[in-house]
């Protein structure tokens, strides 16, 4: 595949429906939310074409055909050996981590994170009645790290759960086998449920690779449970699919316990897409990591350019970068002054935890002309 991907038109852009072009005014450029600008992979197009054609809009039905794509590609790409019969459907990564802690968690269970993190992790976690303990990540001279020593401390003082964020969402870490294998050590001395959101797992950029949490020991298998799905790395948050991938022994029984109908909120035309993501999506994807990572780099150079006393730790994956605009002076919430001077949406840097303030994330799956002129818009107030 040589056309580019991320070339799309602005106003077909702003002709969709979808929240990231319909929050703000048309004035704003969107990098906010983790949609995509690019139109669909054409493998997946065509079949969800071909379903409304046929009027294939009905309920869906489990036949297999999903989990085996999965599997698959999970062996192709990973080395990751999934056994089928372990994939439960559900309707999205959110449904499953719920459903998982909900059946471990009882009221007032304390569930460890690690900031910077996804903010919905602290809502899934007080809808599944579990407390919020948070050890966050440290971010040295070669990048973001787990404190291993704040979470023993946490899983000694009794947490049950640890969500982890694989690659990491919002700093753009890939773990490595051997940080992931020390936490499951941990998790596996004082018997800690890990629940891997691995959504970002098929976007690793350039220089960097994704190592699934089962497939690094023993130790992980049996503490883990996996909650992954195409809709990042293709594109099809809306259409409301994802896996929960579990391991012989202790991590099957943990996700059986999810009750069988959260399998009903997912939608059939999000497992089609899904099924033909996994099992015809890999060249489009590809292409799509290259214009990513030069992305990635050009936001490096950017930020040089324009924000030079920014701190930018670049992305090793996902399509997000993580700011540190604190040495401008704009606050706690840089993002609310970047959306009202400079018209540029970020999500602002508090709402991922307290180690946020003074930050913003800013996501570069755009055009590199929008991106450009989204940063050169920010530095022209730090002028």
């Amino acid at each position: 595949m040589t056309s580019q991907i991320f070339t799309l038109d602005t106003a077909d852009l702003r002709a969709r429906s979808s929240m990231k072009y319909r929050q703000y005014d048309a004035d704003v450029l969107p990098l906010w939310v983790a949609e995509m600008d690019c139109a669909l992979a054409p493998p997946i197009e065509q079949r969800l074409l071909e379903a409304v054609r046929i009027g294939d809009t009905g309920y869906r039905i489990v036949d297999g055909r999903l989990e085996q794509a999965l599997a698959e590609y999970a062996a192709q790409h990973w080395r990751w050996q999934i056994d089928p019969e372990q994939v439960r459907v559900v309707g999205d990564v959110g449904v499953g981590m719920i459903e998982l802690m909900r059946a471990h968690v009882d009221p007032g269970d304390r569930v460890v994170i690690s900031s910077p993190i996804y903010p919905p992790f602290r809502s899934w976690t007080a809808l599944a009645g579990g407390e919020v303990v948070d050890v966050p990540l440290r971010c040295e001279d070669d990048g973001w790290h787990f404190d291993l020593d704040g979470l023993r401390a946490a899983f000694a003082a009794g947490a049950r759960v640890y969500l982890l964020c694989n690659p990491a969402n919002p700093v753009g870490r890939a773990w490595r086998s051997e940080e992931l294998g020390a936490l499951a050590d941990l998790a596996a001395e004082y018997d800690v449920l890990v629940i891997a959101d691995e959504i970002h797992g098929p976007l690793p950029l350039e220089g960097a690779s994704f190592t699934p949490f089962l497939t690094v020991s023993d130790a992980a298998r049996e503490v883990g449970v996996s909650v992954l799905a195409a809709s990042k790395a293709w594109n099809l948050a809306g259409l409301k699919c994802a896996q929960v991938v579990s391991a012989d022994g202790r991590s099957r029984e943990r996700a059986g316990r999810i009750p069988p109908q959260s399998s009903s909120s997912a939608g059939h035309l999000g497992m089609l897409a899904s099924e033909r993501a996994w099992a015809a999506g890999g060249q489009w994807l590809e292409q799509a990591v290259r214009e990513l990572s030069a992305n990635r780099d050009l936001l490096g150079e950017l930020v040089a350019t324009h924000l030079p006393q920014a701190g930018y730790v670049p992305a090793e994956a996902t399509y997000l970068g993580w700011l540190d605009l604190s040495a401008y002076d704009w606050g706690a919430d840089p993002a609310g002054k970047i959306l009202t001077e400079a018209r540029v949406a970020l999500n602002p840097g508090p709402s991922f935890g307290a180690t946020g303030a003074g930050f913003a994330r800013i996501n570069f799956a755009c055009s590199p002309a929008v991106l450009t002129e989204a940063v050169e818009r920010i530095g022209a107030l730090a002028r």
